[in-house]
C-alpha cells in the first residue's frame, strides 16, 4: 500500500515530536535525577499534553525503554556511518574513534545506556538485541582484521571484549571531566594502539 503525502507528513511530524520528548526526558533525567522522569514533568518541558506521551510511549516505563533504545540507535548510526577503509586496522581505529566521538557528543544518552542513569531500569528481553547490535559492529571489525591476517592470537569476540572494556573506561572518565579533551584524545589513541599492538601480525 502506497504511503500518501499526508500520511508521510504525519509520520515525520510524529517522529519529530517523539525525538523532542526523548531529548527533554534525557535532559531532565541527567539534570534532576530519576524522580524528574514523570509524564507530567516531561509534557510540561516539551509543551505537549500528557496524552501525547501516553500515545507515543505508553507511560513512564515505555519512555524509559525508549530512551535506552534511542541511545543505542544513535550509537549504531554513528558507527555505521564510519567511512570505509582499505586497511582493516585503519577501519577498526576509525570505529573506535567514532565510539569516543559519540560519547562526547551525546554524554547524556551515554550515561543512560552505560552508567545506570535510570536507577532500577532493566531493558526487557525483546529490545535487548538493540544494544548487542552495536557491539557486534566492533566484533565484525575485529573479525575482518583477523581474516585479513592483520591480527592474530585471539578470537574476535574476546579481543572485542577487551577493546570495549578499555574504551568504555576511557570515555566514561572523559565525560565525567577527568581529562582535558585534547589530552584525552591523545591518551585514547595511545590506549587503543596499546591494546591492539600485542595482536598485530
Amino acid at each position: 500500500m502506497a504511503v500518501t503525502a499526508y500520511r508521510q507528513a504525519q509520520q515525520e511530524g510524529q517522529s519529530v515530536v517523539r525525538s523532542a520528548i526523548l531529548d527533554a526526558a534525557k535532559h531532565l533525567l541527567i539534570a534532576d535525577g530519576p524522580a524528574a522522569l514523570t509524564v507530567r514533568r516531561i509534557s510540561g518541558e516539551v509543551g505537549c499534553s500528557t496524552k501525547v506521551i501516553y500515545t507515543l510511549f505508553g507511560g513512564k516505563d515505555g519512555l524509559s525503554e525508549a530512551l535506552w533504545l534511542e541511545g543505542f540507535a544513535r550509537l549504531e548510526r554513528r558507527l555505521l556511518a564510519v567511512p570505509a577503509q582499505d586497511d582493516p586496522i585503519d577501519a577498526l581505529h576509525a570505529g573506535l574513534e567514532a565510539y569516543r566521538e559519540y560519547a562526547l557528543d551525546e554524554p547524556d544518552y551515554y550515561r543512560v545506556m552505560f552508567q545506570n542513569a535510570m536507577h532500577g531500569f532493566e531493558p526487557a528481553p525483546e529490545p535487548a538485541p538493540a544494544g548487542r547490535r552495536t557491539f557486534d559492529i566492533l566484533v565484525d571489525a575485529v573479525a575482518a582484521a583477523l581474516e585479513a591476517g592483520r591480527l592474530r592470537g585471539t578470537p574476535a569476540g574476546e579481543l572485542a571484549d577487551v577493546l570495549w572494556m578499555a574504551i568504555h573506561g576511557a570515555v566514561s572518565l572523559e565525560i565525567s571531566g577527568f581529562f582535558d579533551r585534547a589530552e584525552a584524545g591523545r591518551r585514547y589513541r595511545l590506549l587503543c594502539t596499546s591494546v591492539l599492538t600485542p595482536f598485530l601480525t
